[in-house]
């Protein structure tokens, strides 16, 4: 076991290399979750075995292997095709895109029957405007800036023009990544938040990074604001809680009642809405801005209601 655990993970260092070019040895040691002597050993073995691994000293040194390296054509296994099939399905499922489908059929033709057990179901994130999915990917694929209405968090409305970059599912919604002329940065747009789009005749005016690096940037100076909030809950929320706010118990209470600590996005609103629909189910203990937001709504809701 251990000597087929070895040659897995030089398959995966010279894999690991091949794409991301010169690392260092503290990276690869994190990355693979072994010790610095175990990386310098694994090079040693690839260099014995021919892989023309680079050692590059100095602060900006580590390893690379040399581009006039190439990995036999035939290096997939039954397994990774396994892996790109169960990937490919789930992109099927969430775009129902023409080109990956054909893609998937010749990866299921050249493949053996391989159940990994695991599913990739997106077919949820069909909902919501397919069109303007599509447009903005042509437009981001045929590197022509595209126009549209948008409405902000703050709800405020403006009209845009960017280059995009990519359209990209996270945080529960489908975004595009595009470059701000007027801001000349990057921005993520909500897609459901973006009307009469519409793709202009004009190129990109510079080149951009890939988009993953892109992404990469965005994340590591993030200039969303967070808020910490503890909240009371019933046990039959407790649940809820957990599931929609990603929250964490960090003590439970003897009658069943749970303390729960979440991090939220302090100027979104999906998270106000939660905490409201779960009535007396659920109380912010803290912070008291919190406390006297979700008041306020409160407020305003019964007020409208009052009038019935």
């Amino acid at each position: 076991m251990g000597t087929k655990m070895k040659t897995e993970r030089l398959y995966a260092i010279t894999v690991y290399l091949l794409n991301h070019g010169r690392t260092s040895a503290s990276e690869l040691a994190k990355h693979f979750e072994v010790s610095l002597r175990t990386i310098q050993r694994d090079i040693d073995s690839l260099c014995m075995a021919g892989i023309p691994v680079i050692s590059i000293a100095g602060a900006a040194g580590g390893y690379e292997i040399s581009q006039r390296f190439e990995l036999d054509k035939e290096f997939a296994t039954s397994d990774d095709y396994a892996y790109i099939q169960t990937a490919l399905q789930g992109l099927v499922s969430a775009t129902r895109d023409p080109k990956a489908k054909n893609t998937l059929e010749k990866i299921v033709r050249v493949s053996e029957p391989s159940d990994k057990g695991i599913i990739l179901d997106f077919s949820v994130l069909q909902e919501g405007d397919q069109e303007a999915l599509q447009l903005l990917r042509t437009a981001a694929l045929k590197k022509h800036a595209v126009d549209f209405t948008y409405t902000n968090n703050n709800n405020e409305t403006r009209t845009h023009s960017v280059e995009p970059i990519a359209v990209i599912y996270r945080w529960y919604a489908w975004y595009l990544l595009a470059y701000s002329r007027v801001k000349d940065d990057y921005r993520t747009y909500k897609i459901v938040r973006m009307r009469d789009i519409e793709i202009s005749d004009k190129p990109f005016e510079k080149e951009h990074e890939s988009a993953d690096v892109i992404l990469k940037k965005m994340d590591q100076t993030d200039s969303r604001s967070y808020i910490e909030i503890l909240i009371k809950c019933k046990e039959t929320a407790t649940s809820r809680i957990i599931e929609y706010l990603k929250g964490k118990v960090i003590r439970e209470l003897p009658n069943g009642d749970a303390l729960i600590k979440a991090t939220v996005v302090e100027n979104e609103q999906f998270w106000i809405g939660t905490l409201l629909s779960l009535g007396d189910k659920a109380e912010v203990i803290s912070p008291e801005e919190i406390r006297r937001r979700l008041l306020n709504s409160a407020e305003e809701i019964v007020s409208m209601y009052k009038k019935l």
